[in-house]
């Protein structure tokens, strides 16, 4: 079990980090669907937490982590791990995943708070109010 704890971070502060420490893993979360269709950051790697059909917790999650970071080829002594920054919809399911990273000794794991698609307005609409595509950062669709 790790002692470190979850960072938030807005989308703007993780698009600083990413360019800011070459070695940080933006990974995007949500199903394949939304990855797919809904649009995601660019550069982001896709490593859904929970996925259809299921719509179960991906087992193979902390896993796929791992060898996104090298099983830790990456890691220095110095420096520890590559920051894992992690993004959803919202920035709710990042904090379930976000824990389960810290529990399997990740030390630099950081959720963007407001997720793609940021919250709800008034209308029930999102990217209206916050998140990484009303900030106008880069993002793609297929």
């Amino acid at each position: 079990m790790s002692d470190s704890e979850l960072i938030s971070l807005s989308p703007q502060q993780a698009w600083n980090l990413l360019h800011e420490d070459p070695r940080a893993v933006l990974v995007d979360i949500r199903s394949s669907m939304e990855f797919l269709f809904v649009g995601h950051p660019k550069g982001a790697v896709h490593v859904p937490w929970i996925d259809e059909p299921e719509w179960t917790v991906n087992p193979e999650f902390v896993t796929d982590i791992r060898k996104l970071l090298l099983g830790g080829a990456i890691c220095t002594q110095d420096d520890g791990c590559a920051p894992v920054i992690l993004i959803c919809r919202s920035g709710k399911r990042t904090l379930e995943a976000g824990k389960a990273l810290l529990e399997a000794g990740f030390n630099k794991v950081i959720h963007v708070d407001e997720g793609f698609e940021g919250d709800l307005d008034e209308d029930h609409h999102r990217s209206t109010t916050n998140g990484w595509r009303f900030q106008g950062l880069p993002w793609e669709q297929c």
